[in-house]
């Protein structure tokens, strides 16, 4: 009797927090997936590059906009230029070929400016925009596959710890079990209505199942740990799971006639993936286009043989409105090779997605025989279960009433065992199925078991 009671307390200080500590939070499994879509690493990540795309997307639009500067300096030339000039044309008196050597330039000059510069036309800034805003889709739909396979891990995670639990508590009603059935057989031959073997053979069983029940606890609290690892919850924060395995909806959804590949997010990222290659191209093509600015200049400026003239005078403004256009005429062909490379960049894409349409297809079929398979096994399994119970109860009585034998009993109880851990195997790999199921349809974030 000592041994339960250790082993209860040893579950009690276990899975109960002190006096002190912080109360356990009780979560449902939508409660805990609300959680994780608010706080896990991955999807504050990927959502950090929505909005460094969201800042490229601003910065790219930047680019067309007016672009405005003011220029200003003040220099002291210390050896001014010298050149050469013909003088004969400034003096007819003078032969042709007569050189002399004149500055133009003075000590002192300054000058202040502000100009200003538009973007009138360049194919390639506007797919640029529009390559931005493709590229944030992607980001988006980069974020909701990271939020599929967090959903995805925190669903099998939070069936994981209730089906450990489940298995700690039919370990312990095990444990139990043998500990009376341990007590009353050694009664019994302490009576001289039991031999020693009968009483070793409960003991071996009991051995074992303590040591399985160490080993559970261990494993309980672990696969939690998991769970809130997977949440993005603090790993010593104390939560009660209350969703039951009895809520678990194992019906088999129907799919859809008309089902939409783009429901996979793995087909959506292929046809963002191939948006942009078409973008590229565009892009490239755009390249043969010619490229135009306005530009506008206005200012002032000055030049004095000694610096405290060049402030003390006026100074002359100057301006200047235009415009530049680019014409590419010839660039080895590079264009071309750029061109070439996208379109085949793109038929790559179009075989991925025929590809992946028959992939999904198969899986999806797959996924529904591999659930079907489990759920018959699971219903041979919670029979088996029964029988089990059924058996190792009559085997019981025969053994206290004397007309059965202890190896019968324990031969009963083993099996009534393995049949509790094989439907609970069933249980969860049926679970497994159906998480899957629903993912290769594309429902499983909007979707609950």
């Amino acid at each position: 009797m000592k041994y339960i009671s250790i082993f209860f307390c040893s579950l009690i200080l276990i899975h109960t927090p002190p006096a002190f500590a912080q109360k356990k939070m009780k979560m449902t499994i939508e409660q805990c997936l609300e959680y994780a879509l608010g706080n896990n690493e991955s999807i504050q990540i990927s959502e950090l590059s929505i909005k460094d795309a969201e800042a490229k997307i601003r910065g790219i639009v930047a680019l067309g906009l007016p672009q405005a500067s003011i220029q200003g300096g003040l220099n002291y030339n210390f050896e001014v230029q010298t050149s050469l000039v013909d003088a004969s044309n400034f003096d007819r008196t003078l032969s042709p070929g007569t050189l002399t050597e004149i500055q133009f330039s003075l000590p002192y000059d300054g000058n202040v400016s502000m100009g200003l510069s538009q973007l009138i036309f360049d194919g390639a800034y506007f797919v640029g925009i529009e390559a931005s805003k493709t590229f944030r889709q992607l980001s988006i739909k980069e974020n909701e596959r990271t939020k599929i396979d967090v959903v995805e891990a925190v669903t099998k995670s939070y069936y994981s710890v209730l089906i450990n639990q489940a298995q700690l508590y039919l370990l312990g009603q095990n444990f139990s079990r043998l500990d009376t059935l341990l007590r009353e057989t050694t009664q019994m031959y302490q009576n001289g209505f039991a031999e020693q073997i009968d009483v070793d053979r409960i003991k071996v069983s009991y051995n074992n199942t303590k040591l399985n029940l160490e080993t559970q606890i261990q494993l309980s609290g672990i696969s939690q740990k998991l769970l809130k690892f997977q949440m993005g919850m603090p790993l010593d924060s104390p939560i009660e799971l209350t969703t039951s395995l009895r809520d678990v909806n194992l019906d088999i959804p129907d799919i859809p006639a008309n089902f939409n590949y783009n429901d996979r997010i793995e087909y959506s990222l292929l046809e963002t993936n191939r948006n942009l290659a078409l973008l590229d191209k565009k892009n490239y093509l755009s390249e043969y286009l010619p490229k135009i600015y306005g530009n506008f200049n206005y200012g002032f400026n000055n030049a004095r043989g000694l610096g405290r003239d060049l402030l003390a005078n006026n100074w002359f403004n100057f301006g200047t409105v235009g415009a530049t256009i680019s014409i590419p005429l010839f660039e080895g062909f590079s264009k071309q090779t750029k061109i070439q490379q996208s379109k085949i960049k793109i038929s790559q894409l179009d075989y991925q997605k025929s590809f992946l349409q028959k992939n999904i297809e198969i899986e999806i079929v797959q996924q529904k025989m591999s659930l079907e398979s489990n759920l018959k096994i699971l219903e041979v399994q919670r029979q088996n279960q029964e029988l089990a119970a059924n058996i190792f109860r009559i085997a019981k009585i025969k053994f206290q009433e004397g007309i059965g034998s202890n190896l019968e009993l324990t031969n009963a109880d083993n099996e009534y065992k393995i049949a509790q851990t094989n439907y609970l195997n069933s249980l969860y790999k049926s679970i497994l199925s159906k998480i899957d199921f629903l993912k290769a349809t594309g429902n499983l974030y909007n979707k609950k078991l």
